[in-house]
Order: C-alpha cells, then structure tokens, then sequence
C-alpha cells in the first residue's frame, strides 16, 4: 500500500496507468465513494481503497483493463463473484478502472487543487470520458460517478510558547498544511525545526496578506491575551470555518468584552470557540495540541462544514 496522492502520482508518471475509484459501496466500508487509487503495475501503486485486502487483485485487474484499453467495474465483498477474496467489514465494493485516465481533466483537477479551488471531476463510467465541473457533489447517478474535491483542511496557528509549537508540530505530522505565526523567535524556531512553515508577527492583528477560506482553520495559543482581539478580529471577518483561542472561560468573557467594544458583530462573536478542545482544562501541550485537533476536525466533518474529498 501507499500513501503517495493517487492523482499526483499517476500525473508524474508516464501514460499508461489506470485509475480504480471508488463507484459504489453496500453497507460499512474502509473507503468511501470517490476514493482513488493510481496503479502503474502489479506492484507499484498509489493510494488504498481498503485495508489491504484487495489492492493486489485491483493491480491485476487494472493492468488486465489496461490491456484492453476499456473501462470495467469489479465487484468485492456482499454480491461479489470472487469467492475466495472477502471484505473484513463485511460489506461490498464497486471498484471502477479507467485505462489511461483523461490526463487533462486530472490537471485541471490538480490545478484546482493548489490553489484550494474546490471542483467536481464527472466520470462516465461506461466510457472514461472525463469532465471538470464548479459543482456537484460526491455520488452516483445513472451511468455517471462524481467525485467532489474541497480543499484540505488548512491551519492557521497563532501564539507564543510551547502550546502553539506543539500544536503546529502536531498538524504538520497529520499531514495537513499549516503556518505558524509568533512574535517569539524560538516558537518560530521549534515550529520550523518540526518542518512547519513559519512567519513573524511584529504587531497584534491579522495580516492582510494572508487568505482564509471556508476550510482553515485559525488557532491562537498565547498567554499575554492582549494579542488577541485584533487577530481575531480580522479572522472573524474571514470564512474560516473554525476559530478558536486558548484560555479560561474567564479569559473567553473577557476577549469577547474586547470584541465587542471593537465593534464587532454579536454574530461574528458567536463564531468564536473557547476554552477551546474537547478535553476540560488540558494542561500540558501535548494534550492540549491532541485535545485542540480533535475539536477542529470534529468541526470540519460536521453537516455544516463542507466534507473533504477522497484523495
């Protein structure tokens, strides 16, 4: 198995790959719909669509369809007519391969990608036929199967301290992007030296430079609260679906006093978390950053904020 990005990997190597999605699923699954899997041979591959059990029977269908040149859909687990290859979850999947996948339509999917546009890659599953839509959303109608990319959760981390270089050392090893921003230099050095990207602040507030989109995240972890209002000020007239400060409800009340007398809107206050993570009065940085992470992704996975695409 890999975790190299199916679709970035099948678009820096040579023709000649076939892409298996996701089109169908019955009852508990590993992956959902829409979850992708580049395959170059037999044993090289990209990506998962279980926990292991079927990816080496997908290499040899996929490289069987390659051959071909058409697509096909297989069938695993509940109605399947491999026997002798079962699910653990018990349920059933219906794996598409597509044989030398539209490269250009997967580069307008990876264009929008990069820069955190979300898009709808339309597959016609009886031909491979391929198409880049705005909208749409993951599912399958007919002989078409839609895949919806959101961009991936993105921190924006602020403070002073071990609290908020713990955090971001921790978002980093998750894999999700981040930037650390402190006016202490040996935040900024620990954060960096865990491989997060860094940036100075000189002044309290939020940079006008820096963009916040319906699927960041903006964290501030600092003790001298006086930083805070106005960097949450500026957050709060962002998308931002999550944004949370550390503290005391006593230090909460206070902040939002501040906001308020900021002029800030009793709407735009309500969006504000804190005492922020879904463990009371965390007080080390470990479980703080474990605690805080949490509650976020908690947040980017509810009904309300919109779901990340399958990779």
């Amino acid at each position: 198995m890999s975790a190299r990005d199916p679709l970035a990997a099948l678009l820096a190597a040579p023709e000649g790959a076939t892409l298996a999605v996701i089109a169908g699923v019955e009852g508990p699954s590993y992956r959902p719909v829409g979850a992708m899997m580049a395959v170059f041979s037999e044993r090289e591959r990209a990506g998962t669509l279980s926990s292991g059990c079927i990816e080496n029977d997908i290499a040899l269908h996929a490289m069987r369809v390659a051959g071909t040149g058409r697509p096909e859909t297989i069938r695993y687990g509940r109605g399947s007519p491999f026997a002798d290859i079962q699910l653990p979850c018990g349920g059933g999947l219906d794996i598409l391969l597509l044989p030398r996948p539209d490269r250009d339509a997967l580069a307008q999917v990876a264009d929008n990608r990069a820069v955190r546009r979300p898009c709808t890659l339309e597959i016609d599953i009886g031909t491979g036929a391929m198409r880049v839509a705005e909208t749409g959303s993951t599912g399958r109608e007919n002989d078409t199967l839609r895949v919806r990319f959101e961009p991936a959760v993105r921190f924006l981390v602020f403070g002073k301290g071990p609290e908020a270089s713990t955090f971001a050392a921790l978002v980093r090893s998750a894999g999700y992007p981040n930037l650390l921003l402190s006016p202490d230099d040996e935040t900024l050095a620990d954060g960096a030296a865990a491989g997060c990207e860094t940036r100075a602040l000189t002044m309290p507030g939020f940079p006008e430079d820096l963009a916040a989109d319906h699927r960041t995240a903006v964290v501030l972890f600092f003790h001298d609260h006086d930083w805070e209002p106005p960097i949450l000020a500026g957050a709060l007239d962002t998308p931002a679906f999550y944004i949370g400060a550390q503290g005391s409800q006593r230090a909460r009340d206070a902040r939002l006093l501040m906001l308020e007398g900021m002029g800030v809107t009793a709407e735009a206050r309500a969006r504000l978390h804190g005492p922020v993570g879904l463990i009371p009065s965390a007080r080390d940085a470990g479980t703080l950053a474990v605690s805080v992470l949490a509650e976020v992704l908690a947040c980017a996975m509810a009904p309300a904020a919109p779901a990340s695409a399958p990779a």
